[in-house]
């Protein structure tokens, strides 16, 4: 379909380029300017509509993503927003770069792990491809993969500390804990990156209350709070550690206040339905 709708364009732009190689004179030349400009505006006005319907499909991307979060256990973390800054390359590898961080951030995984593929062929070893590559493989879920792709660019900066809490939060998710509290502990310790200092205290709470050391996990998810109140998948957690830890009361208060934060949020959407869940006599799900 977008060959049609370029082809339609092309078909009228390469006669206008031979009249007007061929025009000798101030009267072939005039009604050319018209045919021009008309065809400037039209294709002036595609765009405009064309830029609308990408901001559209935007939107549904957000709404699905949205939709996604709440029957996830556990989030991971945030794809960073900003477009990569690349330098422009004889051999390509930047377009390739940009064009998977477009993918990912519509959550095209497969795509953007071909791009980036292709980008790391082009420019071996380049560290913001590998680093795209592994959060493409890790949304996905290719844990063994990604984990490969963090490493990788942890062996080439070793203070890339998003590198280090995704490979925490890999290593949660295939239940390899020790490994997990090491790469977390790490990047507090390193304080580089409010990010993942935020991350790396909540994924080390959900370790714990997966290890059932509630007191532990609600030190961490306490601390997650301090730092990114607007996290709130950080207060069902909470909740969480505090219900089977013993103190339902404070649960119950934790979950209110989750679900006061940002009752449209996913997470705070959850909060609300453990609290009527638990206020009929349920209780949450329990740690896994």
């Amino acid at each position: 379909m977008a060959d049609d709708f370029m082809r339609g364009f092309k078909q009228r732009l390469d006669p206008i380029g031979t009249a007007l190689d061929a025009a000798g004179t101030a009267a072939a030349l005039g009604p050319l300017k018209q045919d021009i400009i008309t065809l400037f505006k039209q294709v002036d006005g595609a765009i405009g509509e064309l830029t609308a319907l990408k901001d559209e499909i935007k939107k549904l991307v957000d709404r699905y993503k949205e939709r996604e979060a709440e029957s996830r256990t556990a989030s991971a973390p945030e794809f960073d927003s900003a477009r990569p800054v690349v330098q422009a390359d004889h051999i390509g590898a930047s377009t390739f770069i940009e064009k998977g961080w477009s993918l990912i951030s519509l959550g095209d995984y497969d795509g953007a792990i071909k791009s980036l593929t292709k980008a790391l062929s082009l420019s071996p070893g380049d560290v913001q491809a590998e680093s795209l590559l592994g959060w493409a493989q890790m949304l996905r879920e290719d844990y063994d993969d990604a984990l490969g792709s963090f490493q990788r660019v942890l062996t080439r900066e070793p203070a890339n500390s998003l590198a280090r809490i995704n490979l925490g939060y890999i290593c949660l998710k295939k239940r390899i804990f020790g490994e997990a509290v090491e790469h977390l502990s790490k990047a507090i310790r390193m304080a580089n990156d409010k990010k993942a200092t935020l991350y790396a205290n909540y994924y080390l709470g959900l370790v714990y209350l997966q290890r059932e050391m509630y007191e532990d996990a609600e030190n961490f998810f306490r601390k997650t709070l301090e730092l990114g109140p607007n996290l709130i998948e950080a207060y069902y957690e909470l909740g969480r550690s505090q219900w089977f830890a013993g103190d339902q009361e404070a649960a119950r208060g934790t979950w209110q206040a989750g679900f006061a934060a940002n009752k449209f949020n996913p997470w705070g959407k959850k909060c609300g339905e453990v609290l009527a869940s638990v206020s009929a006599g349920g209780a949450p799900p329990p740690p896994s």
